[in-house]
């Protein structure tokens, strides 16, 4: 499978571990069947059942999105390795999705592991990653000096809108307007990530990968470089 592509995982929650598939397109699109059931969303933690409304028992939902469980998955992950050419390691990832927190106070907080799988070693994002940003961001941090991770998070062509984005499956791809996107330097402005923001091409995941990738070098465009600079 190409990179961004899941494959087989588990789901668990109260009533027991299901055996799944994961389904992506690598940009906006999961799909999956638990218990006889078809679910899809554009992110992890927003799975509705397809057909309109929730399915009955055995499931917990919240504004239609499954929660209350533990999903599971893997994504091949390719990432150069500095002598080597281009590997293939292996990117756990597990997402706990709380329950309603009470009355008019949403859910508890979900929690985002990460783990890449290469040569025996793991490298694992940090307590309190929310989302596949910070989570690769941290990996990359953590990978030996000449390992780089080939994705859209870590291309030269991507970007976040500066208002925020969720947990996954909203970094913009400029592949078509590299030109514009070439001269972003900021927020506002002639040369300010508004002013082009029209123009990229879709939404991916951050594990995505496609044919015109080129490494996060000099130009850092709105968000920065990659991995982002930790201010302590």
């Amino acid at each position: 499978m190409s990179a961004g592509q899941f494959g087989p995982g588990r789901y668990t929650d109260r009533h027991g571990t299901e055996a799944v598939v994961f389904e992506s397109d690598g940009r906006e699109l999961i799909r999956t069947t638990i218990r006889g059931i078809r679910f899809e969303g554009d992110s992890m933690d927003d799975l509705g059942a397809l057909g309109g409304e929730p399915p009955e028992a055995p499931f917990a939902f919240f504004d239609g999105a499954l929660c209350s469980c533990l999903l599971e998955w893997e994504v091949p992950m390719p990432v150069a390795v500095e002598g080597q050419g281009v590997r293939t390691a292996v990117l756990d990832c597990a997402l706990r999705l709380g329950g309603p927190a009470g009355p008019g106070r949403g859910l508890d907080a979900e929690t985002l592991t990460t783990i890449l799988r290469l040569d025996g070693r793991e490298y694992r994002n940090a307590e309190g990653d929310d989302d596949f940003e910070d989570a690769l961001n941290e990996i990359q941090r953590r990978l030996p000096d000449g390992v780089r991770l080939r994705a859209c998070i870590s291309c030269a062509w991507s970007d976040y809108f500066p208002a925020g984005h969720g947990l996954m499956a909203q970094l913009a791809c400029f592949r078509d307007a590299k030109e514009l996107y070439r001269q972003v330097d900021g927020k506002h402005g002639p040369r300010g990530i508004f002013a082009v923001w029209a123009e990229h091409t879709e939404s991916v995941q951050e594990t995505w990968l496609c044919e015109e990738f080129e490494q996060r070098t000099t130009h850092t465009g709105h968000r920065g470089p990659f991995p982002y600079r930790v201010w302590r």
